[in-house]
C-alpha cells in the first residue's frame, strides 16, 4: 500500500500566504495605518484648535462628576468621573475618518464604476442595434429575392 502524503504545515502556511486575499489584507492594513496618521494629524491640527476656540484644545479634559467630590487627576483622583470629552474626541475622529473615506475613496470609485458600466451598456446597445439592423437587411434581401422569383413559383 502506498501511504498518501499529507502536505506539511510549512507548505500549507506558504499556500495561505500566497493567496491574493492575504496580500490584499496586508496592503489594506499598511494603508490603514498610514491613513490613521493623516486623520490624527487632521484632528490635532484643525479640529482640536476649532474646539479650543470654544473651550480647550484637549477634549480629554472635559468630564462630569457622577459621584462627588471629584478632585485631582490620575491615581489621586477622588469621586467618579465620566470622561465624555475623550468619547467626543473619539467620535469626531471616527466621523472625520468616515467622511474622508467616503468622499475621497468610496464616492469617486462608485462614480468611476458607474461610468464604466454605462460605457459597457452603451457598447452592448450599439452591438444590439447593429445586429437588429443586419437582421432587417437580411429580411429585406430575402423578400426581394422572393419577389424576383415571382408569385407563381412554388416556395421550397
Amino acid at each position: 500500500m502506498s501511504a498518501k502524503k499529507d502536505p506539511s504545515v510549512w507548505q500549507g502556511f506558504k499556500a495561505f500566504l500566497m493567496r491574493g486575499n492575504v496580500v490584499d489584507l496586508a496592503v489594506a492594513v499598511v494603508i490603514g495605518a498610514a491613513f490613521t496618521n493623516i486623520v490624527n494629524s487632521l484632528v490635532k491640527g484643525i479640529i482640536n484648535p476649532l474646539v479650543g476656540a470654544f473651550g480647550t484644545q484637549n477634549l480629554d479634559s472635559y468630564s462630569s462628576c457622577l459621584k462627588g467630590p471629584c478632585t485631582g487627576t490620575g491615581d489621586s483622583a477622588t469621586g467618579v468621573r465620566i470622561l465624555w470629552g475623550s468619547v467626543l474626541g473619539a467620535t469626531l475622529t471616527f466621523l472625520i475618518t468616515a467622511a474622508v473615506v467616503y468622499f475621497m475613496m468610496v464616492l469617486p470609485m462608485s462614480k468611476y464604476l458607474a461610468r464604466v458600466e454605462a460605457r459597457r451598456k452603451a457598447r452592448e446597445g450599439t452591438q444590439e442595434v447593429v445586429e437588429v439592423s443586419e437582421l432587417e437587411v437580411l429580411k429585406e434581401i430575402r423578400d426581394a429575392l422572393i419577389a424576383q422569383r415571382g408569385p407563381d413559383r412554388d416556395r421550397t
